[in-house]
């Protein structure tokens, strides 16, 4: 890809999308910030940074026309980041927010951390991040590599083959997920200073790459 990847940032009406785009931006990509479904098909690969709860993003993602246009990406095999909530919302369910589906790309639910004395929820902040499986996305990052999280809740895949890496808070959990080129991160590259911008920058050059 000659020019730089185009990446669709879904904007569903939550929270400040900035820092996600100047990351990007930073990791060599051009941003079109996407409030509605018209013109991600212009773009090489969506991100959608999620912020708020379960049930409020698929409500909004639905009220703005996004669900079958991002099943419809998700079923095609084609390149999407999902950070955080944006992670989340590929599952079944939560039980954040009971009766509000997911779009259940991945089987599997989403479950609060559990009551533990002496756990802080949310789990905040820096923690370590174990590498389960080869991934592009995780090349050069050093070892160990810490990541910058915010969460109360955390996906439980049905299929554990999908898991790239996990993270111990109280229990261990599915820190990123990954089937082809859709992938979910519970944490925040976008936060995670120079760990974060070689992630993301890795998932721009494998958009070029595949061009």
């Amino acid at each position: 890809m000659a020019t730089a990847p185009r990446v669709a940032v879904v904007d569903y009406g939550s929270g400040n999308l900035r820092s996600v785009e100047k990351a990007l931006q930073q990791a060599g990509a051009t941003i079109l910030r996407c409030p509605a479904p018209e013109g991600l098909d212009t773009c090489d690969a969506i991100v959608l940074p999620g912020v708020g709860s379960f049930g409020d993003c698929a409500r909004s993602l639905r009220r703005r026309g996004f669900l079958e246009p991002l099943r419809a990406w998700l079923d095609a095999g084609r390149p999407y980041l999902g950070i955080c909530l944006g992670y989340q919302i590929l599952f079944e369910s939560s039980e954040e927010s009971p009766g509000d589906p997911g779009l259940g790309f991945w089987r599997g639910e989403v479950l609060r951390f559990p009551h533990k004395p002496g756990l802080k929820v949310p789990h905040m902040g820096w923690n370590t991040l174990q590498q389960r499986a080869a991934d592009p996305l995780f090349r050069g990052l050093p070892e160990p590599a810490f990541v910058y999280f915010v969460h109360s809740f955390f996906p439980v895949p049905a299929d554990p083959a999908i898991i790239t890496s996990t993270c111990r808070h109280g229990t261990e959990f599915a820190a990123s997920a990954r089937t082809g080129m859709v992938r979910g991160l519970q944490f925040h590259p976008e936060k995670s200073q120079t760990t974060g911008l070689q992630m993301l920058g890795n998932f721009v050059d494998e958009l070029r790459a595949a061009s």
